[in-house]
């Protein structure tokens, strides 16, 4: 069974609510340094997967 199928598919309604939900828990300050912290954690782990592969 598809599973798009099973759980929907996800649209701008659904977006817009998600980032609405996100700004009530963290609020307007936090979330700059949330995002701040989500972009060096992706800058390091792609540093990690980039040396691995010249290691081999």
């Amino acid at each position: 069974m598809n599973l798009s199928i099973i759980l929907g598919v996800i649209g701008p309604m659904q977006v817009v609510l998600i980032l609405l939900i996100i700004i009530l828990l963290f609020g307007g300050k936090k979330l700059p340094e949330l995002m701040k912290g989500i972009g060096q954690g992706m800058k390091e782990f792609k540093k990690a997967t980039k040396d691995e592969d010249t290691t081999k």
